[in-house]
């Protein structure tokens, strides 16, 4: 009856953690185990057999028989005398040397021991749920989940979902963003691993799978796989491009991700804090995506090197701000969405470059003069040639040295430097002309409006006038 009662006990215990019935069995045979070894310092000649069916257990013991002088053990060893006080008529089948059964009653462990039992099948129940949890979500990496954040720390948010804890590190947030307790939250599950304390979950919401996912839930083409994401680069919390390609000419891709009236867009975009979200279209040409990629510029012109993946991309010089982007951010997303390297210029910028790079040797200041036809004789003509050829190569040109190599960079150097700050002149230049222009316009437009207010002042002390007069003669 005891039995039945302490098994009744952990079963219902086992229940509220939703462990399995055989996961249950097993820790019960472990926990009695263990009171065996606490109370008697050995278990290795014990087994325990459960019938949770029957709310059973029982505990047995194999002991040597010895003779009556030979007992150097009593948790391993028995005499038959021992045997006879129990059982006597098993007692005359035995003899020294055989192998004896004993049942162990439960009752023997008592009170003092009921805690240490508890204590152990609590610990062991933790184990079965950290395990349970780990199988759980080790096969759920990729999926999307809605937690409550539990703990706000400096360097990761806890977020609780049911039984289970998962971490959102630092670099997984988005920057932009500030977590309270007791926020709901969605994210995607990024790695679980196996831990001392447990299983490690780390979710995120800065990973570009996030987005693919959140595109995925809202766009039905992509999930039924009509349409397919084909590369995302993200800034998390500024700005996002994807490329997305329709296997339906019926189809279009970038309108089927924005949505009626840009619903479904908007629903993705509320999600990640009003972060941007430009969609490209895809093409096997190179220069139409990376023309699509550079949105919402659009360049004037773009040479592009596929064999080195290079890009130079022109711009109007009032639309390479809008190019380049805030930091940078819009370019970059464009070469990593790519994979193509961008350099960003504005037209007169490029123009400038150009006849730099094709500016001759001969005509630089400061170029030594027995260098020019040696370089020349190796094809080498203009600043272009020179930059992209390796040092090593130059060096092996009959009548180039170190030393005259190193004059000959040096000359280059101050010829580019000296371009550049006349560059920047001029655009201060430039500058200073519109900014007087735009103040000249004012002052002629205060003049003008000076000029107005006077002249109806006039006019109008003119017709008060005319009114006196009228008004004399009518009462005359």
């Amino acid at each position: 009856m005891v039995n039945r009662e302490l098994i009744e006990v952990f079963s219902e215990i086992a229940r509220e953690k939703n462990v399995e019935r055989s996961e249950l069995g097993s820790i019960l045979e472990g926990l009695f185990l263990h009171l065996v070894e606490r109370e008697r310092g050995d278990a290795s000649n014990c087994s325990v057999i459960v019938n949770l069916d029957k709310g059973e257990f029982e505990i047995y013991v194999e002991k040597t028989i010895v003779g009556v002088d030979g007992v150097e053990d009593p948790v391993m060893e028995i005499t038959l005398d021992e045997i006879r006080e129990v059982d006597a008529e098993l007692a005359e089948d035995l003899e020294v040397g055989d192998s004896y059964v004993e049942i162990i009653d439960p009752m023997i462990f008592g009170r003092r021991m009921i805690h240490m039992a508890k204590q152990f099948f609590s610990q062991k129940l933790q184990d079965v749920e950290k395990k349970y949890i780990y199988e759980d979500y080790a096969n759920r990496v990729g999926e999307i989940v809605i937690g409550t954040v539990h703990q706000v720390q400096r360097d990761n948010v806890f977020v609780n979902i049911e039984h289970a804890e998962l971490r959102m590190p630092r670099k997984e947030q988005i920057k932009s963003e500030r977590y309270r307790r007791g926020d709901s939250i969605r994210s995607v599950i990024k790695s679980v691993e196996i831990t001392s304390r447990g299983p490690d979950i780390v979710i995120s919401r800065s990973d570009n799978h996030f987005l693919y996912k959140m595109f995925e839930m809202e766009v039905p083409e992509i999930e039924d796989g009509v349409i397919d994401i084909r590369a995302i680069a993200r800034q998390p919390g500024d700005r996002a491009k994807i490329i997305v390609q329709s296997h339906d000419r019926r189809i279009d891709p970038v309108g089927a991700c924005v949505g009626m009236r840009g619903s479904r867009i908007q629903a993705i975009v509320r999600e990640l804090n009003n972060e941007k979200i430009d969609i490209v279209n895809y093409s096997e040409q190179s220069e139409i995506l990376i023309s699509r990629a550079l949105s919402p510029a659009k360049p004037l012109d773009l040479y592009i090197d596929d064999d080195r993946k290079y890009c130079i991309a022109i711009f109007d010089d009032d639309d390479l701000e809008l190019a380049i982007g805030r930091g940078g951010v819009n370019v970059n997303l464009a070469a990593k969405l790519t994979e193509y390297r961008i350099d960003a210029f504005g037209k007169k910028e490029y123009e400038r470059k150009r006849v730099e790079q094709e500016s001759l040797l001969a005509d630089i200041d400061g170029m030594p003069a027995r260098a020019v036809k040696p370089l020349s004789e190796a094809g080498i003509t203009s600043v272009s040639d020179l930059l992209n050829s390796d040092e090593d190569t130059l060096l092996d040109i009959k009548g180039i040295s170190e030393a005259s190599l190193e004059k000959i960079y040096d000359a280059v150097q101050n010829f580019v430097e000296a371009n550049q700050a006349a560059a920047e002149a001029e655009d201060v230049e430039e500058a200073t002309e519109e900014l007087e222009s735009v103040e000249s316009d004012a002052t002629d437009e205060a003049v003008t409006t000076e000029g107005e207010s006077e002249a109806e002042a006039v006019e109008a002390e003119e017709d008060k006038e005319e009114s006196e007069e009228t008004l004399e003669k009518v009462e005359s």
